[in-house]
């Protein structure tokens, strides 16, 4: 998919917060062996004051202090999430308020699992890229919940990131192209009325993130004509290490290529904000010229692929906000388990 327009990302902000707990702390909680091998070494936990609304509002002043555009230029605000602090209530009236960007303002909270923040981007491109508006703020963000003794309770971590999308202009980074690839695989999924998510096991790698990444990134890069080696950097959605990485090489990046947005095993699985964490990652390194690849995964299934080349303005505009960088060595270790839970409000009192 291409806009009627060329399009860009004219900011972007992330936000990840401070509490962290050890996977050794959760594992030694269940009874489980020090030298158990654990999918990632820590995970980011939001503080008893934070939820996805407030972590997003962070997220959106960081891209439009990285922009030209102010707060009242932003014709749309949409916030891609799967933790909600209402059921029935929008999270993006309230983002769209604190920053300044209402009433003159389209918003919308936008649900896919984990690819919920890049069906905001694609939307906000679409938005941007038909002359609807000049520019349209997409964020992806979630403070995930497991339950206690899942094995998901290790990776479902809290934080992610907002990009705000406006014309060719302004842009940090262009956007050259875009495609999904959808199916109804029912891999995750939480009914009313249930505190936690299901996870359907045997449906996690195939047929699920492997076969929709695959596909998404394979469509993507044919419809433009491009090879891995086109690409600077690559960024796929981080449920864990060892998946990123199958991905990334069966389809032919390297190690070099995805490993400065890696950032899965230092805050864990930030749901809708994963793959939009790496990808502001490659954003803080990447010089004008550089082309980035991009590809989110959300259970239930779907992936978004984008192929984006940084401009001339990125570096001039990358010390407006914090990075990546500085939120992850911002670290508050959490003492024990029991403060986690107490935390993470997973002890429910009936």
């Amino acid at each position: 998919m291409k806009t009627g327009r060329e399009v860009g990302i004219a900011g972007y902000g992330v936000y990840i917060p401070a509490p962290r707990i050890d996977a050794r702390t959760i594992a030694a909680a269940w009874g489980r062996s020090p030298d158990t091998r654990l999918p990632v070494r820590e995970k980011s936990v939001p503080a008893a004051d934070e939820d996805t609304v407030t972590m997003a509002i962070e997220a959106a002043r960081g891209a439009l202090r990285r922009s030209r555009a102010g707060p009242s230029a932003v014709r749309a605000v949409w916030v891609g999430t799967e933790s909600k602090p209402y059921a029935v209530k929008p999270s993006s009236t309230i983002v769209a308020e604190a920053i300044g960007a209402t009433p003159w303002v389209s918003a919308a909270d936008l649900e896919f699992a984990c690819k919920a923040g890049s069906e905001a981007m694609q939307t906000a491109c679409a938005f941007v890229g038909s002359g609807m508006a000049e520019y349209a703020l997409a964020i992806g963000m979630d403070a995930a919940q497991s339950k206690p003794g899942d094995h998901l309770e290790f990776t479902a971590a809290a934080g992610g990131a907002a990009y705000l999308f406006g014309p060719a202009a302004d842009a940090l980074a262009l956007v050259e192209g875009s495609r999904s690839f959808v199916t109804d695989t029912p891999d995750f999924f939480r009914r009313q009325h249930m505190h936690y998510p299901e996870h359907g096991h045997r449906f996690t790698g195939e047929p699920s993130y492997f076969r929709h990444t695959l596909e998404a990134s394979r469509g993507l890069l044919e419809a433009l004509g491009r090879v891995p080696s086109d690409y600077r950097w690559a960024v796929f959605h981080q449920p864990n290490p060892k998946f990123m990485r199958k991905v990334a090489a069966e389809l032919g990046f390297g190690e070099a290529q995805i490993a400065p947005g890696a950032v899965v095993d230092r805050i864990g699985n930030t749901y809708s904000g994963a793959s939009l964490l790496g990808l502001a990652a490659f954003l803080d390194a990447a010089r004008a010229g550089d082309r980035i690849f991009f590809c989110s995964y959300g259970s239930g299934a779907g992936s978004d692929a984008f192929s984006l080349v940084a401009t001339a303005r990125l570096e001039a505009a990358r010390d407006a906000a914090p990075s990546v960088a500085d939120y992850l060595e911002r670290r508050q270790p959490i003492p024990d388990y029991g403060a986690y839970l107490r935390m993470t409000r997973a002890i429910r009192m009936l």
